[in-house]
């Protein structure tokens, strides 16, 4: 699959997340095997952009092109200008929310919202396709309501107006994330673009990812919450598609992975937030291995980085069997 001038090395993508999706995350599940990784969503506000959270949002130091920012935002002038700025701080692909349900996104008619105006659409794509020479991108959803699913509409905007590559969840906003995403609404919005689909919501193994293809005839799977404490997800998914079959990560190899993982949050975040954001992540690791059970009381009110990451090491070297990669 190609991305404008970048070949993706799979056809799999992790989904932008909100306080999952920083540069430590988007590294590792590239090391295991995801073609692209979208940032956290930024505002389109630059008056909000001079915080900590702001910045760390917007560092791509090592990361591995092509490099994208999500942007979300309702005003098509801001929406170009956060854009510009983003390729000015080394951004190679930007990626526009269409599809956040979140109603403080939606509140102030961005995310999913944008969906049901599709005048507004037009006028958001081509103001930043026109402010910048990087390819933009597209997530969505399949519409607002589900007694008016659009995207196949907004994504023929989109193609018009040059953006490089879609991605459907198979939800409307209405949805939210309950019930059983449906992929036929991706497969009617493939058969009427030319550029890369990629079909997004509840892929969680690699049959759940072959059906989702065979069903919507996307190019590619994106993967957002199946890879929360799971980044091998991408491996498997990548053998799988291939034909092949890949081994579960036995527990030492998991042990490796988090700790690898607590290192490079705890140099990106400094020692004190990095052990906070460590925690919220131990508690995904940990729920698919069904011998752990609850996680000891330590590792999640330690304020030590030293302490979470030997208490870790510890924890898990005193177990043993594969880990449970079922989500």
């Amino acid at each position: 699959m190609k991305i404008g001038p970048f070949s993706l090395a799979a056809p799999l993508a992790l989904a932008p997340m909100a306080g999952v999706t920083d540069r430590p995350f988007r590294q590792l599940c590239r090391r295991m095997g995801a073609g692209i990784a979208a940032s956290e969503m930024v505002t389109a506000d630059v008056r909000l952009w001079n915080t900590s959270k702001s910045r760390l949002r917007m560092d791509h130091e090592g990361e591995p092109e092509p490099r994208v920012v999500q942007i979300a935002g309702f005003d098509p002038a801001m929406m170009a200008d956060a854009a510009s700025r983003n390729v000015a701080k080394g951004a190679q692909v930007i990626d526009i929310n269409f599809g956040c349900p979140a109603k403080k996104v939606c509140n102030r008619a961005a995310g999913s919202a944008l969906m049901r105006d599709e005048g507004l659409v037009r006028d958001i794509l081509a103001a930043v396709v026109r402010a910048v020479r990087v390819p933009v991108t597209l997530k969505m959803r399949t519409g607002w309501v589900r007694a008016n699913r659009n995207a196949v509409a907004i994504a023929r905007i989109a193609e018009g107006e040059g953006v490089a590559a879609l991605a459907v969840h198979g939800r409307t906003r209405e949805d939210f994330f309950s019930g059983e995403a449906e992929y036929e609404t991706v497969g009617a919005v493939k058969q009427g673009v030319g550029i890369p689909v990629f079909v997004n919501g509840d892929i969680d193994s690699v049959g759940k990812a072959l059906k989702a293809l065979e069903q919507s005839g996307a190019d590619g799977v994106m993967i957002g919450r199946a890879a929360q404490g799971r980044p091998w997800i991408f491996r498997e998914l990548r053998a799988g598609l291939a034909g092949t079959e890949v081994a579960s990560p036995l527990l030492g190899e998991v042990r490796d992975i988090m700790t690898s993982h607590l290192e490079a949050l705890y140099s990106f975040y400094g020692e004190s937030q990095g052990v906070r954001v460590a925690r919220k992540h131990l508690g995904w690791y940990c729920r698919f291995h069904p011998e752990i059970g609850r996680l000891p009381a330590g590792l999640l009110t330690t304020e030590s980085a030293t302490e979470q990451l030997s208490q870790v090491s510890a924890f898990l070297s005193g177990l043993a069997g594969p880990a449970a990669c079922a989500a």
